[in-house]
């Protein structure tokens, strides 16, 4: 079971969860299997549930309408590439690779209206043979459609990731 968690001070995310007008942490704990952040973070998007997709595509043509960009699906990951094979700077489904290591991946996606970055984070467990994987999200509004947008936003935030990372312990 996923629960929720403080943004880690050693993650990559940190710095700009401190200027943040929306955050959220989700951790869950799962066997370790050694795979690097990347491996687990194209995982869970692979795995999304078409209905939260759908939700994006919703998302995708109202924001349209007021000027904002068309982000695609969250499912959008290519499957044929390899974990280890994106470097900063890459498109990685939506997002934007800003960080790429063992133990944790750093992406953003930036409009005239906010900046969300996302860290999926992976670090030894206090239990044996086992790692926990945190998932952060950080929005920085810039002006009034920013913080409006996120009004209907936010919560599903909060509700997408403790879905997408059970679907990643069922992976």
């Amino acid at each position: 079971m996923s629960q929720h968690a403080a943004i880690p001070p050693d993650s990559l995310i940190w710095p700009s969860a401190q200027q943040a007008s929306f955050s959220h942490c989700q951790s869950i704990t799962l066997v370790d299997h050694g795979l690097p952040a990347m491996a687990h973070y194209l995982e869970m998007m692979r795995g999304m549930p078409r209905w939260i997709d759908n939700l994006m595509v919703l998302r995708n043509r109202l924001a349209q309408l007021v000027g904002l960009k068309d982000l695609g699906r969250l499912r959008a990951v290519n499957s044929q590439r390899s974990a280890g094979s994106y470097e900063a700077g890459q498109r990685v489904g939506i997002f934007t690779l800003l960080a790429n290591t063992d133990d944790e991946v750093l992406l953003v996606d930036s409009d005239r209206h906010l900046d969300v970055h996302v860290a999926l984070l992976r670090r030894p467990s206090a239990q044996p043979g086992q790692c926990e994987v945190l998932v952060s999200t950080v929005v920085r509004t810039h002006n009034l459609l920013g913080r409006l947008y996120m009004l209907p936003v936010a919560p599903f935030h909060r509700l997408i990731a403790p879905i997408a990372l059970r679907r990643l312990r069922k992976g």
